[in-house]
């Protein structure tokens, strides 16, 4: 393994990374930095925790040069991330008023005060951003350096064409770096569309589609007006230990966990919408007790929570990479864990589509959800569901339209701000 100290870096930035006890690059830093100081376009395969974070700070630190707009633009999924690599480049640049972090459910007036400030390096999650660009807030006119981390992340959550708006207004020029522990297709098609020439490094093994063998698997169909009916049945007879509840929005999520307090049952929430003491407050709770979590994907990943014993997917997943990851909360240090979807009808091919892609065996329940089938879940239900509708699965082609008009003209900032 290679020294920091043997890259050619500047002086002061060797300094300041060996004030920190970085002193040896990892596999991943080893092999990204010589290819980022040249300037090169690149995809990284590599798994988390394999020292990314440093493989795109370094050679961004490395080349800095002087503007009065933003040099450096780092997309990350959740302000988990955001703040965590706001960390990491605080712990290594010297100027720390030159880096601006920017999400969603914090004082979108202090990040705006921040961004005048003329910053080198932004932060952000894509709904954020996107807010202040629109607000010409936030302008990428000079912008050197474009970093996509855990893209797959932003995939799962529904970024991408957040990701593809924000590519679209970056100059040409720009060096882009994208960092993913899986390369989907979408990405690939995205990586063509805006990247030059880019050079595909897989470092590692691969990240493939498995599950803990001690999780038992099961589902039940129901229409979507009795979905929450058949959840609380599936509660009564299985009593959970301690359970997060997924769902797609956060729209959901604040009416199921009006509705479970409704029957008694108490319950944390954690989705975009909140901000980020909130959501630190939510995960402590859960953490000290609480037996329900409700949450949208931003709890698939990266949550360091013991003793889940059941994961319940209010709403089935869309592929199979989402299934894994809200699954594998549970089950862990060898523990059985259960996992249990509600499948719409219209979501007929779910359960042979995961169990194809996993290998595992989805067995079915027949819930009797009889006694809660009169409780009204959702407030302005009308067999409609309005605000509940999926992106996916409920709208008409005319109303993705509408909406798609709607963002280029920039009138919908209300929609994508605080998407998760």
């Amino acid at each position: 393994m290679k020294q920091f100290s043997e890259m050619n870096l500047k002086p002061g930035l060797v300094k300041a990374l060996t004030k920190i006890n970085f002193i040896t690059a990892t596999d991943v830093q080893e092999q990204v930095i010589p290819i980022a100081l040249e300037g090169k376009d690149i995809i990284v395969r590599a798994k988390t925790g394999t020292g990314k974070t440093c493989s795109f700070l370094i050679p961004i630190l490395q080349k800095m040069v002087e503007a009065r707009s933003p040099v450096a633009l780092i997309i990350a999924p959740t302000r988990e991330l955001a703040l965590q690599i706001f960390d990491v480049v605080n712990k290594i640049k010297q100027d720390k008023s030159n880096t601006v972090i920017v999400y969603g459910g914090a004082s979108v007036n202090t990040q705006m005060y921040n961004l005048r400030q003329n910053p080198s390096i932004v932060i952000g999650t894509p709904g954020r951003i996107i807010d202040l660009v629109e607000r010409r807030a936030l302008r990428l006119n000079d912008l050197k350096f474009l970093i996509l981390d855990e893209a797959d992340t932003m995939l799962d959550m529904g970024f991408l064409e957040d990701i593809e708006f924000i590519m679209s207004k970056t100059p040409s020029s720009k060096q882009t770096m994208l960092f993913s522990a899986t390369i989907p297709e979408e990405i690939k098609t995205t990586a063509k569309k805006h990247l030059h020439a880019p050079l595909f490094l897989s470092i590692g093994e691969e990240e493939e589609l498995k599950i803990p063998t001690n999780i038992k698997h099961y589902y039940a169909t129901a229409p979507s007006k009795l979905k929450f009916a058949v959840m609380l049945a599936y509660i009564n007879k299985y009593n959970p230990k301690k359970a997060i509840i997924f769902v797609h929005t956060k729209y959901a999520a604040n009416e199921i966990y009006e509705a479970l307090k409704n029957q008694g049952i108490h319950a944390i929430l954690l989705h975009g919408g909140l901000t980020q003491s909130k959501r630190e407050i939510s995960l402590n709770n859960f953490r000290a007790g609480a037996k329900f979590l409700i949450a949208t994907n931003i709890a698939s990943r990266g949550l360091d929570i013991g003793g889940i014993s059941d994961i319940i997917n209010f709403d089935a997943p869309d592929n199979p990479n989402i299934y894994i990851h809200r699954v594998g909360r549970s089950a862990r240090m060898n523990a059985n864990g259960l996992a249990f979807t509600i499948v719409e009808s219209k979501q007929r091919n779910f359960v042979s589509d995961i169990e194809y892609a996993i290998n595992i065996k989805i067995e079915r329940l027949f819930l009797d959800a009889s006694k809660y089938a009169n409780i009204q879940l959702f407030k302005s239900q009308n067999n409609n569901n309005s605000r509940y509708k999926s992106t996916k699965f409920h709208q008409t082609p005319q109303h993705q339209n509408y909406k798609k008009d709607q963002y280029r003209r920039g009138d919908n900032k209300k929609i994508r701000r605080n998407k998760y």
